[in-house]
C-alpha cells in the first residue's frame, strides 16, 4: 500500500454529473468505452477521484483549443 502525501478527494456521482454536464448513462457508457475515468467502489456506492475528473475536463478544453488554433 502506498502512503500518499496528500488526501485524495473522491466525488460522488451527482457531483461528477454537475462538473461534467454528463448524465448517469453517458458517464457509464464512456467508462465502458475507455473515454472516462473509472469509478472507485465504496461498498454499495461508487465515487471518482477528483483529480482524474478535473484532468478529464482539462483534456476536453485542450482539445477544443487545439481545434480552434
Amino acid at each position: 500500500m502506498h502512503n500518499q502525501s496528500h488526501n485524495t478527494a473522491l466525488l460522488r456521482r451527482p457531483e461528477v454529473e454537475r462538473r461534467t454536464g454528463l448524465g448517469r448513462s453517458t458517464i457509464y457508457a464512456r467508462m465502458k468505452e475507455g473515454d472516462f475515468p473509472q469509478s472507485v467502489s465504496l461498498g454499495r456506492t461508487v465515487a471518482w477521484v477528483e483529480d482524474e475528473i478535473d484532468a478529464w475536463i482539462q483534456e476536453r478544453i485542450a482539445a477544443r483549443q487545439a481545434l480552434a488554433a
